[in-house]
């Protein structure tokens, strides 16, 4: 029986072989969190490893959208994505009613695992509600069912929406 971790990793390597998709963030192309391990059959050509900017991440991967690339940008915990808001809820979700159009972004990020270690109040939140309360046009998905992974994945490559994709950190090491 596949694991969310494998429809994770499937999910991926789909998304890779589009020759417009290029993965950046933290931890990436080097061990440190468990969005990495859902990344290691990517070629490194196709990633970009970031220090901890994350107001940045989301410009460069704005940036990355308008130069035709479909960036695949990572924060390995929803608390992290909420130092991006800026460029996220101002930027990219407004783009549309500045300029006529949406640049394409597929943002992953996780709701940090409470097991077997608690990773404790900045790590573990769950701030879903908020998203979808501020942003108009980026799509907002949580991924509880490990049956839609591919599913939701195909379709942010190829809606013409940027996508905020929420995995479940309990769920990487089952």
């Amino acid at each position: 029986m596949k694991t969310y971790k494998d429809y994770l990793l499937e999910s991926m390597n789909y998304l890779a072989k589009d020759k417009r998709v290029i993965f950046l963030g933290q931890s990436v192309s080097f061990s440190g969190n468990a969005i990495y391990n859902t990344l290691t059959n990517v070629p490194k050509s196709k990633k970009i490893e970031l220090p901890v900017f994350e107001e940045t991440q989301m410009g460069l991967s704005i940036g990355l959208a308008l130069e035709g690339y479909v960036p695949v940008t990572a924060y390995p915990r929803f608390d992290f994505l909420v130092l991006a808001i800026n460029q996220l809820v101002n930027h990219l979700d407004k783009f549309e009613y500045l300029a006529g159009f949406m640049p394409k972004v597929i943002i992953r990020t996780s709701i940090g695992s409470k097991n077997p270690l608690d990773g404790g109040p900045q790590h573990t939140n769950d701030h879903s509600k908020a998203f979808k309360n501020l942003l108009d046009n980026v799509k907002v998905v949580n991924l509880k069912n490990k049956l839609k992974i591919l599913d939701t994945y195909k379709k942010a490559l190829n809606d013409e929406f940027s996508y905020l994709i929420i995995e479940d950190g309990d769920e990487y090491n089952k």
